[in-house]
């Protein structure tokens, strides 16, 4: 397994693109749900772009050293939302399908719990890797040997905020 490092600009510029492929699609929505944490940033920008409500379910299956453990799926109890309702085309956001497991029990969670408002739902991710045993609807790259990823946000996961705040003393202050 080969490791992908992305930078900030890389990022933003593959959610740009992610964007552009669904909005191609001519597929329309009235909701995003994104997968927390990896599909919060993905979210909300794809949210703010198309201008439709975002809700958030969190998950949770990696943990370990340098969070590369992968172990059982947790779901939160329910999803957080700013509207009463769920919208009734869903576009079901992530970072990436590695596994494939998340993104392959999201759907039938989000069915049981809100299926009376859900018309459809879609899937897009960033990486859609080939060990993966679903394929996302909507993609960007589709990565044949299987990298790890490496995020521009991944250093705070190994961050203390004792760290931060040592490094942010030692810095120069700037005055008003």
């Amino acid at each position: 397994m080969s490791d992908l490092y992305v930078s900030w600009d890389d990022y933003h510029q593959t959610i740009e693109a992610l964007a552009v492929k669904i909005y191609q699609s001519q597929w329309e929505f009235n909701q995003i749900v994104c997968l927390a944490k990896g599909g919060l940033r993905v979210g909300d920008v794809l949210a703010r772009i198309f201008d439709v409500p975002l809700a958030v379910l969190s998950t949770a299956s990696y943990g370990g050293s340098g969070n590369r453990t992968r172990g059982s799926i947790v779901f939160s109890q329910d999803l957080s939302k700013t509207t009463l309702n769920l919208g009734s085309h869903v576009l079901l956001v992530d970072d990436l399908v590695d596994s494939g497991v998340t993104l392959d029990r999201a759907t039938p969670w989000l069915m049981q719990k809100y299926g009376f408002y859900v018309d459809e739902v879609r899937t897009a991710v960033l990486w859609y890797k080939a060990c993966s045993i679903v394929k996302p609807d909507y993609f960007v790259d589709y990565l044949a040997d299987n990298p790890w990823i490496h995020q521009p946000f991944e250093k705070y996961e190994d961050m203390t905020i004792e760290q931060l705040a040592e490094a942010a003393e030692k810095q120069p202050t700037s005055t008003p």
